[in-house]
């Protein structure tokens, strides 16, 4: 069975999404945590600043400092800051004399010991918000001056430690991991879908047989294309042949015929001279010099009689040659004339195979060179036409076999190079 030979096209599709749903995850969930952390910590500070400034502008503190020695202003404040750290999230604040000894502490044997922080901007009337290590450990403290009159009598530090903001960051975990494992529930459900669509279209085939299923196809209507054209051809001329024998001109029937068959013989000649032809592929040929006169494009085929044989398949030949082909034409015909097409098959270094295509068309614009081969990018408009397969294929086709695919320009030339079979 093909699933045999690895892994469907649908179980890759999935576990692709299933990657993509992952990393998606855990990127956002990794993003969260780190803007919850932020939020925290911008909230935090926001609070020390706006409880230190309230602190410095209630009159008794600023009374408390000037009426009296340290011992009162601490009998006076302590009670204050105790009362402010019992109803807010503020975990510690310090009410200090402009030499940085504190007056009030959450640890009152800490009350007269030197502040652990900077104070300088305090001391110059300005506000400082700072992470810094106290003895709670790690805070984010602001600091804010007590000014009587136009002097700064003492300074405010109102604080929290980094345990407490951690903390808040905890409480916010829950929603982080309930969006995560929403978003994930998504994924996967949107994993499902295409893994389920994918197998509806592909089976249980593996992703090369997906490959080959849209090179066999690919092949096909070239090649269909190309034996339409030359049955058109054909039938027009007969038509018209028949036409001038019941009229009696008989010289000009025979003519047409002979005409149309020295054309595809010459074309005939130069496939069959060569030493080991595909005939698929002559075949391809024969109905695309059909379909160039059908267009009114000048079909010109240089193929050289010492030229290998490829190691591609016929399916993929076709393909190859097809689509390189196809798109000459479509260039060909809309371009400015002369419009013509130019294949030719000659023989390349180290038994290798040189297939290039040649037209007369407008050529790739300078942007877009880059995206030719891109699948699913095409020049043309949307629809049947303009599938934005054909080039994306004939790479797959050609690296896959350990060829190499070029794009020239004046004019614009596909050069595809491919191994020779070996006997």
């Amino acid at each position: 069975m093909a699933a045999s030979n690895g892994a469907s096209a649908a179980s890759r599709v999935f576990l692709a999404f299933l990657g993509a749903v992952v990393v998606i995850t855990v990127l956002l969930a990794t993003l969260l945590a780190f803007q919850a952390q932020a939020t925290e910590r911008a909230e935090a500070e926001a609070v020390t600043l706006a409880v230190a400034q309230t602190i410095a502008e209630m009159p008794e503190v600023a009374a408390a400092v000037t009426s009296g020695t340290d011992a009162a202003a601490t009998a006076a404040l302590q009670p204050i800051a105790a009362r402010i750290m019992a109803e807010t999230p503020i975990d510690f604040v310090t009410i200090m004399t402009t030499d940085g000894i504190r007056l009030t502490h959450r640890d009152p044997s800490e009350i007269g010991k030197p502040y652990l922080g900077t104070i300088g901007p305090g001391l110059e009337g300005r506000a400082l918000t700072e992470e810094a290590i106290g003895t709670l450990g790690p805070s984010l403290r602001s600091v804010v001056p007590v000014i009587a009159g136009d002097e700064v009598v003492a300074l405010v530090s109102a604080g929290i430690t980094l345990g407490s903001v951690g903390a808040g960051v905890v409480q916010q975990l829950p929603f982080v991991i309930a969006v995560a494992a929403a978003l994930a529930g998504i994924g996967l459900l949107a994993a499902w879908l295409a893994g389920r669509y994918t197998r509806r279209i592909a089976g249980d085939l593996p992703v090369s047989g997906v490959a080959d299923a849209v090179s066999s196809y690919e092949s096909v209507r070239t090649l269909g294309e190309a034996l339409r054209a030359q049955t058109h051809e054909h039938g027009n001329r007969m038509h018209t042949a028949v036409a001038l024998l019941e009229l009696g001109r008989t010289d000009e029937a025979i003519g047409i015929l002979t005409e149309t068959s020295r054309q595809n013989q010459a074309l005939v000649d130069q496939v069959a001279a060569r030493r080991d032809g595909d005939p698929t592929v002559g075949a391809l040929l024969l109905g695309k010099a059909a379909q160039a006169r059908e267009r009114g494009v000048e079909w010109i085929a240089d193929i050289d009689p010492s030229a290998p044989r490829s190691s591609l398949s016929p399916v993929d030949a076709v393909s190859v040659v097809g689509n390189l082909i196809d798109n000459a034409l479509d260039a060909a015909a809309t371009g400015v004339e002369p419009r013509w097409v130019r294949i030719a098959f000659a023989p390349a270094p180290g038994g290798a195979l040189s297939v290039s295509v040649a037209d007369s068309g407008d050529g790739v614009a300078p942007e877009l060179e880059e995206r030719i081969f891109e699948h699913g990018f095409s020049t043309k408009p949307a629809g049947a036409d303009g599938r934005g397969v054909g080039l994306a294929l004939v790479k797959s086709i050609v690296e896959a076999s350990g060829g190499a695919v070029d794009h020239s320009s004046d004019p614009t030339t596909f050069q595809v190079i491919l191994p020779g079979k070996t006997a």
